[in-house]
């Protein structure tokens, strides 16, 4: 699979985000201080705008990003779905639980087998996880220190969204409560400009 080497404070830039949203709280960018003084943005450059930044925000590419669209369009709101679609993905559902500090590298820990889904062992980062589903790290991969920072006194503080509950507060696993929806969506994006675009 191809991936995407471009560095993430540019393309965040580029794309109207903050560095954050990918986890990423210490980056930014100095160059081109004055790119945001362009040309009105075309209708269609809006919409490709959006669909770039969702793509990007998930780690997803083309072919795979339009399968989400067209199993979205079947099912009814379409927008929507396409997002919370892509919130239920695996390597998302670690980085929101907090068990890896950005997407990548959630996406890099879930193809190397460090988590079980309700007790068996998935590595493929778009796996759809469901409500009622348990996340966990491995017991052997407990001990290394990808995961010791988020134990013990000095762990990393996270706030989980409101659809994930870690019942043990010093514990690496975590209940789907329910399916997220699209108030759960933590960056700005307006999906209708992506459904549009798909319409045309």
């Amino acid at each position: 699979m191809a991936r995407n080497m471009q560095p993430i404070a540019k393309r965040c830039k580029a794309l109207g985000l903050s560095p954050a949203v990918m986890g990423y709280t210490k980056k930014t960018t100095n160059r081109n201080p004055k790119g945001q003084m362009r040309r009105k943005q075309s209708e269609y450059g809006m919409q490709l705008n959006e669909k770039q930044k969702v793509k990007f925000v998930y780690g997803v590419h083309e072919k795979q990003f339009h399968a989400y669209y067209e199993k979205a369009a079947a099912k009814g709101i379409t927008g929507e779905i396409l997002l919370t679609t892509l919130e239920r993905r695996l390597d998302n559902v670690v980085f929101r639980a907090g068990f890896a500090m950005t997407r990548r590298e959630a996406r890099q820990l879930v193809s190397h087998g460090h988590f079980l889904v309700n007790g068996k062992s998935v590595n493929i980062p778009s796996y759809l996880i469901k409500a009622g589903d348990t996340v966990e790290v491995k017991a052997k991969s407990r001990s290394s220190v990808k995961f010791k920072r988020f134990l013990g006194e000095d762990a990393i503080a996270v706030t989980l969204p409101a659809w994930i509950d870690r019942p043990v507060k010093d514990d690496l696993k975590v209940n789907i409560v329910r399916l997220p929806e699209r108030a759960d969506i933590d960056f700005p994006v307006e999906e209708h400009l992506i459904v549009e675009l798909y319409s045309k």
